[in-house]
C-alpha cells in the first residue's frame, strides 16, 4: 500500500533512504512550481521594457523586475540549502576545460556588473588548461561568490581567477573592490541566515544562504574555503582543492608586439587583460589617458575613458573596449579611426586573434578573416528553424517571442507525443524540450527522437535548476540545458553554440 506524507504516522514508516527520496522529490517538485511561473513574471516584464513606456511606467517595471530578482535569490537559495541540508552531496567528475567556464559565468553575470557601474572579468593561469572535477558544482560554486561580490559591490569590479598553489592545489578565486567585511562578520556570513548588517537582507534580497552552498560544496569536494577582507578595500573568497589537471605547453599564442598599452583606471579590467596577453606571450602596460602613443604600439581602450563619447583615435592600432549594450556606438568608433572595438569581459581569445590581425596588416602581411564578436550581433540565430516543446502557454509565449526576436523560425508542440511526431516529418536546425511534459516528459521524448536517428542538437528547457535534472538530461541524450527563468545572455550563447559554424566545431 503506498505511503502517504500526509500521515504524520507514514513518515516514520520510511526509511532513512526512502526520506531522503522523498524531500529530494518535494524539493525538485517545489522547485519546478515556484519557478515556472517566476519564469512568466519575470520574462515579460523584461519584455514590456522593451515597449513604449512612459518614464513612470518605466520606473514601475524597473521596481517590479527588482523585486523578481530578489525574489529570484531568495527562492534558489533556500531550495538549495533545503536540498543540500535534506541528504549528502553527488559529485560526477569529468574533464572541464577552464578558459569556456570561465568565460561563461562572466558573460552570464556581466549584465548584473555593468547595472552596478562596474566591471567583471575572469583571469586564469596560461599554464592550466582542464581538471578533473565536477563541472556543474565549481560553476555554482563562481555564480555565487562571483554573483554575491557583484551584489555589494558599487566601484571598481569582480575578478575571478583560476591558478595553482605551490603545494599543487587548484585555487578557484573571487576578488572585489567593494566596502569589505568587518571581522566579526566573516564567521557569521558562512553561518545560515547570515548578513554582514540584519538590514542586507531587504536592501539587497536572498536569504544570506548562497556563501552556506558555497561552504557545503566544497566540504563535500574535501577543499577549503577562506576570506580576506579589508574595510574599504574589498574580499577575496578563495576555495583550494586537490584535483587531477592538463598543462598548456608553452604559449597559447605568440604575438609579434609584446607590449599591449591599457588606457583604463579600472584595476579588475586590468588584471583580467594581462592574464589573457600573458597566454600570448605579451606584457600589458596601463596609462589613465589616451596620449600619442609610441610608432607600431597597440593601444586598448576602456569605453568608460571617454565620458564626452567616441573620440579620434590615438593611433592606427587602437581598439575600444565596448560593454555590449554600447554596440550600437561601434560605427561611430570606426568613423573616429579606431581599428576594430572588443566586446566587455574580455575573451582571451579574441582579445589575441585581434591583436594577432594587428600585427598581420602593421607588417603588411594579409590579415587572417576575423569574426566578430556575436555579442554585437543583433540577431543571433537568423533563419534557424526551432521546435519548441513547452506545455506551459505563458512560457511556450515567452519563449518563442525571445527566440524570434533572434531571428528564428518557431514551430511548437506542447506534448512528448507531439513533438516526435513533428521530428518525425520536419527538420529543424535545433530543439528546445521542456523536462515537466504531460505523458511522455521530456527525457522520455529525446530518447524516442534519438532512437529514430535525429541528430538535431536538442536543449533542455527546465525550471528544475539543479546539476541532478541536467545529468539527467545530458545522459537522455540531449546536447545542453537551460534553466527557468530564461536570461537572454544565456539563451543566446546556446542558439551560437549549437547552430551555424559554432556547432560545426563542436562537433568536428
Amino acid at each position: 500500500m503506498p505511503i502517504s506524507l500526509a500521515d504524520p504516522d507514514s513518515e516514520e514508516r520510511l526509511s532513512a533512504e526512502e526520506r531522503m527520496k522523498a524531500r529530494e522529490d518535494f524539493f525538485r517538485l517545489m522547485s519546478h512550481e515556484i519557478r515556472t511561473p517566476l519564469n512568466g513574471v519575470m520574462g515579460m516584464l523584461s519584455l514590456l521594457t522593451k515597449t513604449p513606456l512612459s518614464p513612470d511606467q518605466a520606473s514601475y517595471v524597473q521596481t517590479a523586475q527588482d523585486s523578481g530578482e530578489h525574489l529570484l535569490t531568495l527562492v534558489n537559495d533556500l531550495l538549495d540549502y533545503a536540498r543540500m541540508d535534506a541528504g549528502r552531496i553527488a559529485l560526477e567528475t569529468t574533464e572541464v576545460h577552464l578558459e569556456p567556464l570561465l568565460q561563461s559565468v562572466a558573460e552570464l553575470l556581466s549584465p548584473r556588473a555593468y547595472a552596478n557601474g562596474i566591471e567583471v572579468a575572469w583571469a586564469l593561469d596560461p599554464r592550466l588548461g582542464y581538471i578533473h572535477a565536477d563541472e556543474g558544482r565549481l560553476r555554482q560554486i563562481l555564480f555565487n561568490l562571483a554573483g554575491n561580490a557583484i551584489k555589494f559591490t558599487t566601484n571598481g569590479g569582480v575578478l575571478i581567477h583560476v591558478g595553482l598553489t605551490e603545494a599543487g592545489l587548484v585555487r578557484f578565486s573571487v576578488r572585489d573592490t567593494g566596502a569589505g567585511i568587518p571581522e566579526e562578520a566573516r564567521v557569521r556570513i558562512f553561518e545560515e541566515y547570515g548578513q554582514v548588517e540584519t538590514s542586507h537582507a531587504t536592501r539587497y534580497g536572498g536569504a544570506g544562504l548562497g556563501l552556506v552552498v558555497v561552504k557545503k560544496l566544497v566540504e563535500a569536494m574535501e577543499g577549503t574555503l577562506t576570506l580576506e577582507s579589508e574595510v574599504g578595500k574589498g574580499s577575496i573568497f578563495t576555495v583550494e582543492f586537490r584535483a587531477p589537471y592538463g598543462l598548456n605547453q608553452g604559449a597559447t599564442q605568440t604575438l609579434s608586439s609584446n607590449i599591449v598599452t591599457l588606457v583604463s583606471n579600472n584595476e579588475i579590467l586590468t588584471e583580467g587583460a594581462k592574464s589573457h596577453l600573458s597566454a600570448g606571450d605579451c606584457q600589458l602596460m596601463q596609462v589613465d589617458r589616451t596620449d600619442t602613443p609610441a610608432a607600431g604600439v597597440i593601444v586598448l581602450a576602456d569605453r568608460a575613458a571617454f565620458a564626452d563619447g567616441p573620440a579620434p583615435a590615438p593611433c592606427e592600432r587602437a581598439l575600444i573596449l565596448l560593454a555590449p549594450e554600447q554596440r550600437d556606438e561601434i560605427a561611430a568608433w570606426r568613423e573616429k579611426g579606431w581599428a576594430g572595438y572588443l566586446i566587455k569581459p574580455l575573451r582571451r581569445s579574441s582579445l589575441l586573434e585581434r591583436l594577432d590581425t594587428l600585427d598581420d596588416q602593421e607588417t603588411k602581411i594579409a590579415p587572417k578573416p576575423q569574426n566578430d564578436d556575436e555579442r554585437i550581433v543583433s540577431e543571433s540565430a537568423p533563419n534557424k528553424t526551432v521546435l519548441l516543446v513547452e506545455d506551459n502557454p505563458v512560457n511556450a509565449l515567452l519563449a518563442q517571442i525571445l527566440l524570434q526576436r533572434e531571428g528564428c523560425r518557431v514551430e511548437r508542440a506542447s506534448s512528448g507525443e507531439e513533438a516526435i511526431d513533428i521530428v518525425k516529418n520536419n527538420r529543424f536546425d535545433l530543439i528546445f524540450m521542456d523536462l515537466g511534459l504531460p505523458g511522455i516528459d521530456g527525457l522520455g521524448a529525446v530518447r524516442e527522437i534519438r532512437a529514430m536517428g535525429v541528430r538535431t542538437p536538442v536543449i533542455a528547457l527546465t525550471a528544475n535548476a539543479y546539476e541532478e535534472d541536467r545529468r539527467a538530461s545530458i545522459h537522455a541524450g540531449m546536447n545542453d540545458f537551460l534553466t527557468k527563468p530564461i536570461e537572454i545572455t544565456a539563451l543566446r550563447h546556446r542558439l551560437q553554440t549549437w547552430s551555424g559554424e559554432q556547432r560545426a566545431a563542436k562537433s568536428a
